[in-house]
Parts: structure tokens; C-alpha cells; sequence
């Protein structure tokens, strides 16, 4: 694709992204997917842009109203093009050319506009702190009143990509035998700070060609996602149920700390989701331990019921508003495209209403979010602790700065994504 086809792909994905009802990555595996003339490094491209430009969405439109550019996806294209990369009136005039498969010609008030663009800094000593920060409005005074003094610095690591991080599978191979071979196939990775099991990635990575992904040694997974596996403390011979395992990430984590022993049943209302964990399961060596019920069926709704105390641990990672998760998922700031916040809470505590009696006397039921907010977190369990006093808290150790009675995570105290996890013990 020549240079100008590509702008033109970006504004045709912002275009499709004003009435969407889907995540960005999921609009743009679809654009992309029926038209498989794009090449691989066009791709990488059009979609690094695409990202970009929702990573600076506040900032864009503060720009764009500033200078009178109407706030399209065209606009909003130029704008990046001469805030984000530096375009020249040059090379904006090549860009939107109107040639075949390339933006129309700018108008003569469009270069105009350009104009007051050109050369300036993204960010503005005259932009609102929450635009300069990209915090949306619908979480502003909840996430103000959570972080206090730090409330920027956190909105701006949420402004940075993410690491691509590895869950080491150690049942089928140790640590330090995975990262030779990754490096062996030019994969450069260091270990993560905070799980047992986990690498991060310092250089791109395609892991789909490694040795290590094709063996089952590795998953991509995000250390905080990790360390929600490693807080359960799943050992072998439990009875483990994973409530919410959507593709099975925490499933297979749990798995490899059980040493194959025991039994996991994988449970979730997405039947899609959960049976994508199956060939997961296999590859990964753990599929005789697993045990896949999805809840759409009602065979499996009156057996869940049927089950009342006869797990060791069960884990909930709820459907929650994903505010933790906005470094890959940059649009979830903006589109609320699930349920909302309220809606959410009230999901939460039906799902630990559920699962509660499932649990065994002595036994472990751990919550878990990737949500920032306290009213999906803190404020979830103590309403759930006043409904259930057979219950208390297992309170963190907080010498690895983690967070205690809770573990807390935010992309800047520990470079993960925002994970909340608690972990509830049941009386005797």
C-alpha cells in the first residue's frame, strides 16, 4: 500500500468505530480481515496509528476545537498526523492527495487549519488536567477521590502501551530452560519483578514461531493476571472452580501450580469463550484435570447447585468495567460497550452470592477485577462480608508492595495492568 491508502485505511477505521458496538480490536481484526491485499507491515501500521490516535482521543478534540477543524475522523486523522508525528505541509499535501485509494485533496481552509497545528507539541500548559491526561468524565471524580495526589501520574502510565508479558508454564518445562530456548529463537525477555512465573518481552516478539509457544511452555499473559493465579494458592489435589474463566488464562495458570493433580472445573456464560480454552487445556498438558460446564446450559446450572461445599478454592474474576485494562484497550475510556458501572456492582454481588456457598469450610473464595474502582473492589466486599459472616478476609502480605489486606496493582506502582484481588476464608 503506498503511503496515502494507509491514512486512508485509518480514517475508514476511526469511521467504523463512531457506531461500533465491539472493542477497537475486534473492528480492527475486522477491517483487516476482508482485505487480505493489505500486507503484514501495512497492518502493523494502520493499527499502531489507530492506537495512537485513541491514546491521545481528549487531547485530539481539545486541539480540534482549538483550531476550528471539524471533528471527523479525518480531522481527527490530520490532526494526529501533524501533533502526534510531526507532518509537514509537504507531506500532509502527499498524504491527501486524492489520488485512488487515498484521502480526498485538503481543502484550501483545511491547510489553513493545518497550519496552526504545524509544529506544535501535543500536550498544552492550557488543557484541563483530565484532558491532558485522557481521564474520561464518567470515572473522573471516582478515580480523583481514589488516587488523591497521584491521580495524574497513574492516568499517565495508563497512557503508555503494555508490556507483552509470558506466563511460564512450569509444569511442562522450568523457567530457565524457556528463556534459552526463546532466546535461542531471538526472543529477548527478562523475568518479571513480582510472579513466580512470569517474562517480559524486551524486544517485538512473534512467539507464535518459537519453540517455547509451539511445546505449550508459554502463555502470553499479563503478570498482573498472573499474580491473581498465584494468590490463590492452588495446590495439588484441590477441588478448584474457576467461575468466570472466559478462554481459560487463570485456568491453566492454576493447572500448572496443581501439578496436574486434582480437578479444576472451568466454568463461564460465554460458551465461545470457554470452549477456546480446550485446545489451551491440551497443548499446555492439563486438559485430563480440567473440566468445562458452561452456564447457558441448565444441566449445568442445577449441578452447580448440587455443589455446596465441595471446592478447596474458588476463584471469581467478574465482568467488571475493565477501567485497569485502558493501556491495551484505549477505547474502553471512552465506550461503555457491556454494562454499566451499576449494573456491573450488581452482577458482582450476585456472582459471590452464587459461588459462596460452594466453598468449603476452611476453604478459599478469592474475588478478583481488572477494574481501578472502588466501588467494584473494596466496596464490593465489604458489602459482601455484612451479607455473609462466615467469612473474613485473608489479608496480603504487603512486603512486595502489592497491597494489604488487598492486592491493588496500577501500571505505575508495578508496571502491570489495574488488578484488584481479594482473598475470603471461610470459617470452620
Amino acid at each position: 500500500m503506498k503511503p496515502a491508502s494507509r491514512i486512508q485505511a485509518n480514517i475508514d477505521i476511526l469511521q467504523s468505530l463512531e457506531n461500533a458496538r465491539v472493542p477497537m480490536d475486534s473492528r480492527i481484526g475486522d477491517y483487516m480481515r476482508v482485505r487480505r491485499y493489505i500486507g503484514s507491515k501495512d497492518r502493523a501500521e494502520i493499527a499502531e496509528r489507530a492506537y495512537a490516535i485513541m491514546r491521545h482521543n481528549a487531547r485530539l478534540g481539545w486541539w480540534l476545537a482549538k483550531t476550528g477543524i471539524e471533528d471527523t475522523p479525518r480531522g481527527r486523522v490530520l490532526c494526529w498526523l501533524a501533533l502526534g508525528e510531526g507532518a509537514d505541509k509537504k507531506r500532509i499535501k502527499d498524504l491527501f492527495d486524492g489520488s485512488k485509494y487515498a484521502p480526498e485533496a485538503l481543502s484550501e481552509q483545511e491547510l489553513k487549519q493545518f497550519g496552526h497545528l504545524s509544529g506544535r507539541a501535543m500536550d498544552h500548559p492550557d488543557m484541563p488536567e483530565s484532558v491532558a491526561v485522557e481521564c474520561p468524565a464518567l470515572y473522573e471524580d471516582k478515580l480523583r477521590a481514589y488516587f488523591g495526589a497521584d491521580f495524574a501520574t497513574e492516568m499517565e502510565a495508563l497512557l503508555e502501551p503494555a508490556s507483552l508479558d509470558l506466563r511460564v508454564n512450569t509444569f511442562l518445562a522450568p523457567k530457565d530452560k524457556v528463556i534459552k530456548f526463546l532466546e535461542a529463537d531471538n526472543v529477548k525477555v527478562s523475568e518479571t519483578p513480582y510472579s513466580p512465573w512470569g517474562l517480559r518481552c524486551e524486544n517485538k516478539a512473534y512467539l507464535s514461531r518459537t519453540k517455547a509457544f509451539s511445546k505449550g511452555w508459554i502463555e502470553i499473559q499479563d503478570e498482573g493476571s498472573q499474580l491473581i493465579a498465584h494468590m490463590c494458592d492452588a495446590k495439588p489435589g484441590m477441588q478448584v472452580l474457576d467461575y468466570c474463566a472466559g478462554a481459560g488464562g487463570k485456568t491453566l495458570a492454576l493447572g500448572a501450580a496443581m501439578e496436574r493433580k486434582g480437578r479444576i472445573v472451568a466454568m463461564d456464560l460465554d460458551e465461545k469463550r470457554l470452549m477456546k480454552g480446550r485446545a489451551r487445556y491440551k497443548k499446555a498438558g492439563l486438559a485430563d484435570i480440567i473440566e468445562v460446564r458452561c452456564l447457558e446450559d441448565e444441566k449445568n446450572r442445577k449441578w452447580i447447585k448440587r455443589q455446596k461445599g465441595k471446592f478447596d478454592l474458588v476463584l471469581t474474576d467478574v465482568p467488571c468495567t475493565g477501567t485497569g485494562t485502558w493501556r491495551r484497550n484505549p477505547d474502553m475510556r471512552w465506550r461503555v460497550y457491556g454494562p454499566s458501572l451499576e449494573e456491573l456492582t450488581g452482577i458482582q454481588a450476585e456472582i459471590l452470592d452464587k459461588v459462596a456457598p460452594l466453598v468449603k469450610p476452611g476453604g478459599r473464595l478469592v474475588y478478583a477485577t481488572c477494574s481501578l474502582l472502588p466501588d467494584e473492589n473494596e466496596d464490593q466486599i465489604e458489602a459482601f462480608l455484612a451479607r455473609h459472616d462466615d467469612f473474613k478476609v485473608q489479608a496480603l502480605d504487603d512486603a512486595r508492595g502489592l497491597g494489604s489486606p488487598y492486592m491493588r496493582l496500577t501500571p505505575h506502582r508495578h508496571g502491570t495492568d489495574g488488578f484488584f484481588t481479594a482473598v475470603l476464608v471461610k470459617s470452620d
